[in-house]
C-alpha cells in the first residue's frame, strides 16, 4: 500500500496562528490586514500564540498541525511597539482558518474550507467584523451547530 501523496509533508504559509485549549486558528491575509492585531487580541482573551506571520503547516495522518519556524518562535510583532516576547506552544491541530482579506456577507453563511496538503480546513471571513476575535474564541470553545 503506498502512503498518502501529502503524508508527512509540511509547507511554510504567510500567516499567523493561535490556539485555544489545543485547537489551533490559522490567521491568513495580505500584509497590514491585521493578522499579527487578531492574534494579539485572542492572546489578550487566554488564547496561546503558535507562531506569527508564518507558520508552518505539517500534514499527520489526516490532521493539520502548526508550529512556529524556530527563527521566530515565541515572537509576536505588534505594530507601533516592536517585537514582543510571548509563550509559545506549537505544533498544535488547526480547527479552524479565517481570511482577513474578506468579508462575510451573509448573516449565517455556509461552511466553507480551504485546504492545506490536501486535507479541508473549516474556513471564516473576518474582514471588517467587529466582533471576529470574541466569535472565533467562542469557535475554538465550543465549535460550530450548523
Amino acid at each position: 500500500m503506498s502512503a498518502a501523496p501529502h503524508a508527512g509533508a509540511e509547507t511554510v504559509l504567510h500567516a499567523g496562528c493561535v490556539a485555544w485549549g489545543g485547537r489551533g486558528l490559522l490567521i491568513s491575509g495580505a500584509s497590514g490586514s491585521g493578522k499579527s492585531g487578531l492574534a494579539l487580541s485572542l492572546m489578550a482573551m487566554g488564547c496561546d500564540l503558535v507562531a506569527d506571520d508564518r507558520t508552518v503547516i505539517l500534514r499527520q495522518g489526516d490532521a493539520l498541525l502548526a508550529d512556529a519556524p524556530a527563527s521566530i518562535a515565541a515572537r509576536i510583532e505588534a505594530r507601533g511597539l516592536g517585537i514582543l516576547r510571548a509563550d509559545a506552544v506549537g505544533p498544535v491541530p488547526l480547527a479552524l482558518a479565517v481570511d482577513l482579506d474578506r468579508a462575510e456577507t451573509a448573516r449565517l453563511p455556509p461552511r466553507r474550507s480551504v485546504s492545506h496538503l490536501g486535507i479541508a480546513l473549516p474556513l471564516a471571513y473576518g474582514a471588517e467584523n467587529r466582533h471576529l476575535a470574541a466569535a472565533i474564541l467562542q469557535y475554538l470553545k465550543a465549535g460550530r451547530c450548523a
